[in-house]
């Protein structure tokens, strides 16, 4: 079945863009690809908008499959009529689906069902009239036997036929779900007796607030401090207003059948409808959150790889530490290892650890150095800048290091070297290109998300996985010294095509050209249309193999330069030259104008990183926290983004929490409309609790003096 209609319908798109995004994705288009090499097609759709249509679509197939295991299940059982076919065709949401087919669903055995078994049904049918001359317990003598011993027994089983009735009605369902999601509230209370031990979750001792305007954060702070059992939280909605919803479709009349009915009805909310229904807004609210939680991840994350690198520079790298001493690397301009040693700058052999890291200086030529900010790092740092060598020193977040160092793609690269020297190798090579570096570690060791161990993991991997696919290939990746680990992230490659380009390469050599790609084993056609135009081979006869320009576009390029009275190379050099093109004359199926336009911008500068240049930082005179007094205005880099805020690193190895009310004058949706993570940004230490290890700070301009 086609769902296009309604996924253009769903997102506002037009439809024949969206009937060929379809088409290309089943035919084994990535995202990236699309978004770079078939603006045409798409419209000039992007990522976000491409991954949205994607997920709509398959949403779509996977409510369509549903229907059709619903339909079959009811034609199986002999209970699929024509009405009920057409609520199902017309449900346009798996949780509309669910409740019409609710009813009919196999299910166990209930006090209804067993009420029903007991051929009560016909005596809940005569309840429900409410007739005004109708005396209930005489009704319920009528349906006495052997499993129903008195009139009581009889209206009691026939009261439970009613309420499990009401709770499965779809509109009833409908309209208490509405009511949860749009008009509950979330109550939480601290569980008696764990005062002291949940002091963290202090905030949430005695709180409440709507569930359709609860944000992430606290969300899951609440569910994780229940699931610590510190916390007891709740669903709770007004019960007035739930009845009445019941009323609606089960009206109630003023007689002794209609006062059975009603208490029928309370119970069935008390005991069904509303329990099930507060299960069910916990989980809406937890996916709400999840995805909201997972957002600002993808949004740090993406920051994170994106930072400036600092490019092919040598680097003097160290993982600092105190007793065991200061892991010490040299690295060259690729990040290849060139010695590694320790050295004890803060141990009282200062002399010999100056005397070692100038004669590494030396030896290898090095322009930049690298600490690590862990522990021991501002020290180590200020023993380096105190060498007065003339070479910047930076300080580089190493979180996820130790995770890198114990991984196997570090036992593959360094299988004879201690964790902590690999470590100090990753500290290096993060300055020099965070990107390559950091999509060998798992994306949720990296330090930039917020309650991400209590979201939904699959849901997380996705998305992470995508925000690292998009930044690498809008960045594009070197054939020749890229790890097979960064090479899996690349459009249509998986992780097996990966290790087999690196494989070739370590086989044959530096590769010369792109089209050399097509000669690994398990790179197709479809494979190499797909990631060619990302890969870069610097060194190449065809200059266009070190640009952005994909291989299926050489032959326009080349006619360009030919018309110009040049060749490819003269083109890319030549700006009077390129500016004599007149795009419209290479028009055509193939190559519209925005592909024509991303050639145009591609020569002008091949190859280009379209992250930002590297500037140097530098901490303030302080430490530790004990160096901190209120009113200090301070240097510091933003380390992750929370929904009620930012972190930032100040360098006393104890990030600050600047609030959301502390980051602008201005009323702001996110914290993201005001920084990022990596933005350099000047703050105000507004709280020390050495105790508790909490910083406050602020970044609103003209915060007043600690009195």
């Amino acid at each position: 079945m086609s769902f296009h209609n309604s996924v253009a319908f769903e997102l506002d798109l037009d439809l024949k863009r969206v009937e060929n995004v379809l088409a290309l994705m089943e035919q084994g288009a990535t995202i990236p690809f699309i978004a770079r090499y078939r603006k045409e097609v798409s419209g000039g759709m992007d990522e976000v908008v491409l991954q949205s249509v994607r997920e709509t679509w398959q949403k779509l197939q996977a409510l369509d499959k549903r229907k059709t295991a619903v339909v079959s299940s009811l034609k199986e059982r002999n209970l699929l009529t024509d009405k009920l076919e057409h609520q199902i065709a017309g449900a346009s949401s798996l949780a509309r689906l669910e409740d019409i087919y609710l009813p009919f669903r196999p299910k166990r055995r209930t006090r209804a069902t067993i009420a029903a078994e007991n051929g009560l049904e016909p005596l809940a049918d005569l309840l429900l009239q409410q007739n005004d001359t109708d005396d209930p317990a005489a009704l319920g003598l009528q349906f006495t036997g052997e499993s129903v011993p008195d009139s009581d027994a009889a209206l009691a089983g026939a009261a439970d036929i009613i309420a499990e009735r009401m709770t499965l009605h779809p509109d009833v369902r409908a309209g208490m779900r509405n009511l949860y999601l749009k008009q509950g509230r979330f109550v939480c209370r601290v569980i008696k007796g764990k005062e002291e031990a949940g002091s963290r979750y202090r905030d949430w001792f005695d709180w409440s607030e709507k569930v359709a305007t609860a944000p992430s954060h606290r969300v899951l702070a609440m569910r994780r401090g229940e699931s610590e059992l510190f916390l007891n939280l709740s669903v709770s909605v007004d019960e007035d207003r739930a009845f009445s919803i019941i009323t609606k479709h089960f009206p109630l009349r003023e007689n002794p059948a209609g006062v059975l009915v009603r208490s029928a009805l309370e119970d069935g909310f008390k005991r069904l409808l509303g329990p099930q229904m507060e299960t069910e807004t916990r989980l809406v609210s937890k996916q709400k959150a999840d995805k909201e939680a997972i957002a600002v991840f993808s949004v740090n994350l993406r920051e994170l790889l994106m930072a400036p690198p600092l490019g092919g520079k040598r680097v003097l790298a160290v993982d600092p530490g105190f007793r065991t001493g200061c892991k010490t690397v040299c690295l060259d301009e690729q990040g290849k290892l060139l010695e590694h040693t320790t050295i004890f700058p803060t141990t009282g052999k200062t002399d010999a650890a100056a005397s070692e890291v100038t004669r590494l200086v030396r030896k290898h030529r090095i322009e930049y150095m690298a600490v690590g900010n862990g522990t021991a790092g501002r020290e180590t740092e200020s023993f380096l800048r105190g060498l007065k060598l003339n070479i910047p020193v930076i300080m580089v977040n190493e979180s996820g290091a130790s995770i890198y160092s114990a991984s196997e793609i570090a036992r593959e690269e360094f299988p004879d070297l201690d964790l902590t020297v690999r470590g100090a190798v990753s500290i290096g090579r993060r300055l020099q290109d965070p990107l390559a570096e950091l999509v060998k570690i798992d994306p949720g060791s990296v330090g930039v998300g917020q309650y991400q161990h209590d979201v939904d993991q699959k849901l997380l991997k996705q998305a992470l996985d995508s925000t690292v696919m998009y930044c690498v290939n809008s960045v594009g990746v070197n054939l020749n010294t890229a790890s097979a680990r960064l090479l899996s992230y690349v459009s249509g490659l998986s992780r097996t095509r990966a290790s087999s380009i690196v494989e070739y390469r370590d086989e044959n050599g530096k590769y010369l050209s792109r089209a050399q790609l097509k000669k690994v084993p398990g790179i197709g056609p479809v494979a190499y249309q797909q990631c060619a135009g990302f890969l870069r081979v610097s060194e190449a006869a065809n200059p266009l193999d070190g640009s952005a320009v994909h291989p299926e576009s050489y032959s326009v390029v080349e006619r360009m330069a030919s018309d110009a009275g040049t060749d490819v190379q003269g083109l890319m050099n030549n700006r009077e030259a390129r500016e004599r093109i007149r795009l419209n004359d290479y028009v055509s199926e193939q190559h519209g104008m925005p592909t024509l336009r991303d050639i145009m911008r591609e020569l002008a500068r091949p190859g280009r990183d379209p992250r930002s240049e590297f500037e140097a930082f530098s901490f303030g005179n302080v430490f530790s926290i004990d160096d901190l007094e209120d009113g200090m205005k301070l240097p510091g880099l933003v380390t992750n983004v929370t929904d009620f805020g930012a972190f930032v690193d100040i360098g006393v190895h104890t990030d600050g929490l600047v609030h959301v009310s502390q980051l602008s004058r201005k009323w702001i949706n996110h914290p993201s409309e005001v920084v990022r993570v990596g933005m350099k940004v000047d703050v105000t230490v507004t709280g020390v609790e050495k105790a508790r290890k909490r910083i406050s700070l602020s970044m609103v301009q003209g915060t007043p003096e600690p009195r």
